[in-house]
């Protein structure tokens, strides 16, 4: 494991209502501030000029993060639509490696990273946002000895990421959103703690991050979880249940990454893509039975009236089929509610 730099670094993820927090947050960072600060916005694979508005908020200069980049203190890097931040051998990195949680960029791949790379100089800060990315990767930050921050759920647009946080991790600050930033110059502005000698972070978070690198992955998740009886909801792949259960999490071995409430997020929304494909499927049958009794018309009038009654025997299922669609929760209630 690579030394990092003397330095600090800052590393904070947000989901709905992330855009608003992150462009409050860099009005009031102060010029020249003293630490790196690596940013994770879910945008999916959705263009975004996010560095423009944020560097137009504050003092401090925003970019949207290249791979290769060196962190530098009194800068933000954000992630670009479709690439995972990570933290490797002191730069920056991108990848649009496996989803977690559904999501590219993620911010449980740049936790993890960054505290795989520098243990107690990371500064983990989970904002605002649904459901819990974000969780695991904090509690990874403080098991290599770093600093958890929480925005406080009472003060979040969207609470779930900060509930689900404190419920996993013993947060070191819970802060509103208006006494975040100067909470963060004070934490930068300390001497960075010193590193263990050597530095060996927990061998399951650097198994569990080689797995989601493609590296060894079906031996390393082997050394880390057993075998579900769940299917990965991005590639059907044999989901395996992570040993460490703080929060509950499954991985594939293509490293796709879930949560429990995550995978049932992603799950409720593949159920309703084919629930409705089964609804098309019948009404599509139904069509055809009638344009066949159609055609053969008085000459083959017993395969006709077979065919008229079969499709009338559909289209009472699909009436049926489409109430009980209709009354089943949206994925985004569950969203919503979590």
């Amino acid at each position: 494991m690579n030394v990092p730099t003397a330095q600090q670094i800052i590393v904070m993820g947000a989901s709905a209502g992330g855009v608003n927090a992150i462009l409050e947050l860099a009005s009031v960072l102060p010029r020249d501030f003293p630490a790196p600060v690596l940013f994770v916005q879910h945008i999916g694979a959705h263009p975004s000029e996010l560095w423009k508005l944020v560097s137009a908020r504050g003092p401090n200069k925003a970019v949207t993060a290249a791979d290769g980049d060196l962190p530098r203190p009194g800068m933000i890097h954000i992630a670009p639509p479709d690439h995972h931040m990570l933290l490797e051998e002191n730069v920056i990195r991108l990848s649009r490696g496996p989803k977690e949680h559904h999501a590219r960029p993620a911010i449980d791949p740049l936790f993890r990273s960054a505290a795989l790379q520098y243990g107690p100089r990371v500064i983990g800060v989970v904002l605002t946002g649904m459901l819990d990315d974000g969780s695991a990767g904090l509690r990874a930050i403080k098991r290599c000895g770093g600093t958890a921050v929480v925005q406080d759920p009472a003060d979040a647009f969207a609470p779930s990421m900060p509930q689900s946080a404190l419920a996993c991790v013993a947060a070191d600050h819970v802060v509103p959103l208006a006494a975040l930033g100067p909470l963060l110059y004070e934490l930068a502005s300390r001497p960075a703690p010193a590193l263990p000698v050597p530095f060996d972070p927990p061998a399951t978070l650097q198994q569990e991050h080689a797995v989601t690198l493609g590296q060894h992955p079906v031996e390393n998740l082997r050394a880390i979880s057993q075998p579900s009886i769940f299917s990965c909801p991005d590639c059907s792949g044999v989901l395996s249940e992570l040993n460490d259960r703080h929060p509950v999490r499954f991985l594939c071995h293509t490293g796709h990454a879930f949560s429990l409430r995550s995978l049932a997020h992603a799950q409720e929304q593949v159920t309703d893509a084919a629930v409705w494909s089964s609804l098309r499927a019948l009404q599509e049958k139904e069509m055809l039975l009638r344009r066949l009794a159609q055609v053969h018309g008085p000459q083959l009038q017993q395969h006709g009236r077979a065919a008229l009654r079969e499709a009338d025997e559909l289209a009472s299922i699909c009436a049926m089929l489409r109430k009980l669609i209709e009354k089943t929760p949206d994925p985004g209630d569950f969203n919503a509610s979590a």
